[in-house]
């Protein structure tokens, strides 16, 4: 049996991929926290995503509060920007920017030993 820790800890966890997790949350929220952007702005930032799954993405980070609409002086336009709340993503972006960088280099030296390895 897990103790209520372990459990406590997967949970929050969860809690965070599911809030951050995927293929496209981070990257838009990295798309945006230099400044506020339009929907065509950010697709633009970030490549690959259609336009449909943008606008499922920006629902998903509006309703979990690490993004608001505003509107801009021009009729009809609408920038997207961070909340406060978001901003309490940057150490945890950080973190993972670290770590991530740190594992590829990992990865490579061991593909070149593996490499050196096999010609031997």
């Amino acid at each position: 049996m897990a103790s209520e820790n372990c459990v406590r800890t997967v949970t929050g966890i969860e809690d965070a991929l599911y809030a951050i997790g995927g293929k496209w949350h981070l990257k838009i929220l990295i798309a945006l926290f230099n400044e506020a952007r339009r929907f065509s702005d950010i697709r633009r930032a970030v490549s690959g995503i259609s336009a449909k799954v943008l606008i499922s993405e920006l629902r998903h980070l509006e309703l979990n509060g690490f993004i608001t609409q505003r509107l801009q002086d021009a009729p009809g336009a609408v920038h997207y920007v961070l909340t406060d709340y978001s901003k309490t993503l940057e150490p945890v972006i950080h973190a993972l920017h670290t770590w991530g960088a740190a594992h590829r280099e990992k990865i490579k030296r061991q593909w070149v030993a593996n490499d050196r390895y096999q010609r031997w």
